[in-house]
């Protein structure tokens, strides 16, 4: 569950940094600087890569173990 929230919170960070990088989203040193499209993209990627990797991994069902004979 955690792996799905930080993938969601990098990916709206990613869509965010990317937007400044464009010009888009005025009003910081990120704006107009192409450094941060990419930068952006990437980690939005990641965002996506993480969000589905710990929604893939969370699905999984557990089987309990069997006890030992005593």
């Amino acid at each position: 569950m955690a792996a799905l929230a930080i993938g969601i919170l990098m990916l709206i960070f990613g869509i965010v940094f990317a937007l400044q990088g464009e010009g888009t989203i005025g009003g910081s040193a990120m704006s107009n600087n192409s450094f941060w499209i990419y930068a952006g993209s990437v980690i939005a990627i990641l965002g996506i890569v993480i969000a589905a990797f710990g929604g893939w991994t969370g699905t999984r069902s557990r089987t309990p173990k069997a006890s030992a004979p005593q």
